[in-house]
């Protein structure tokens, strides 16, 4: 594995994955105002117009991370995204991320980009590990996250104060073997 320079397109049979791009500034800002994204998240704050998309702008000149829109292949929209990033090359791991608005909940979206994105990461990067953490409050993602082949590492308690509620900060990763031997059963 050299890099993360080359950004592929990933098709499943609900999904495809391909570049995020600025084309997908209207979608991505909708699915991040939505109240369960941003509580499940974790996030605070508006995003900025002119930044945000100046970020989709360079995700295709990005090396050192992954950045792909999640495409409900039901309706040709952009329901989210799936990422990879913080890569350690030396260590031949990285973590993962996945946004889905509302358009793109409840159909089994998630768990299919989250294969194809983590199978991707593993059979053709070269990656041994990938991690992400979840927040306790988000039961349908940790779901998602296990039928994907993640295994529960750890916990950070009371990580999050949401609304009054403190919330449990998990930590999930695959491993590559662990990978080879679901995608072989």
């Amino acid at each position: 594995m050299t890099d993360f320079s080359y950004k592929p397109t990933l098709t499943g049979e609900l999904v495809v994955l391909r570049p995020l791009d600025e084309g997908d500034f209207d979608a991505m800002t909708a699915a991040m105002a939505d109240p369960e994204v941003t509580r499940f998240t974790g996030s605070r704050g508006e995003v900025e117009e002119g930044p945000y998309r100046e970020w989709l702008r360079t995700r295709k000149d990005q090396t050192d991370r992954l950045d792909l829109a999640i495409v409900d292949k039901a309706t040709g929209a952009c329901v989210g995204e799936a990422v990879l990033n913080d890569w350690s090359p030396e260590d031949e791991s990285c973590g993962f991320r996945i946004l889905i608005g509302p358009a793109g909940r409840g159909r089994g979206l998630g768990t299919e980009a989250t294969r194809l994105i983590v199978g991707y990461g593993i059979e053709q990067l070269g990656l041994h590990r990938i991690e992400l953490t979840v927040f306790a409050f988000n039961p349908r993602a940790r779901r998602a996250y296990e039928k994907a082949g993640f295994v529960l590492e750890g916990r950070l308690r009371d990580a999050l104060l949401w609304d009054g509620e403190r919330v449990d900060n998990l930590y999930m990763s695959v491993l590559a073997p662990e990978w080879e031997v679901r995608s072989t059963a």
